[in-house]
């Protein structure tokens, strides 16, 4: 489902599959540990992602809102087009760092 990558920027998590009901509750769970266990740099990666539904955005908001405490943003990288427009629709590009559209 997802694959961590540290690096000198922070931890990357490479997103496997699309962010749907069936596995947003084990990205969400590993997200919470990770920002609970103190990790400051986060950041996504969308590029194999092509469906996200409320519960993936649920997912991200939750992480977006642990982290806002520690004045950090969640970055998300490589988000397709369309699931960017969407975002954008909910104004929530205004709370992620949204980079790298493809």
């Amino acid at each position: 489902m997802f694959e961590e990558v540290r690096d000198d920027e922070g931890l990357t998590v490479h997103i496997k599959s699309d962010l749907v009901a069936s596995g947003s509750k084990d990205l969400k769970a590993r997200l919470v540990q990770l920002v609970e266990g103190g990790e400051k740099n986060l950041t996504l990666d969308f590029h194999e992602v092509k469906v996200i539904d409320s519960a993936g955005i649920g997912a991200l908001i939750a992480t977006q809102n642990s982290l806002k405490g520690s004045g950090d943003r969640l970055k998300l990288i490589g988000v397709r087009e369309p699931i960017f427009k969407m975002l954008k629709i909910m104004r929530l590009d205004k709370h992620f760092d949204i980079s790298g559209i493809a």
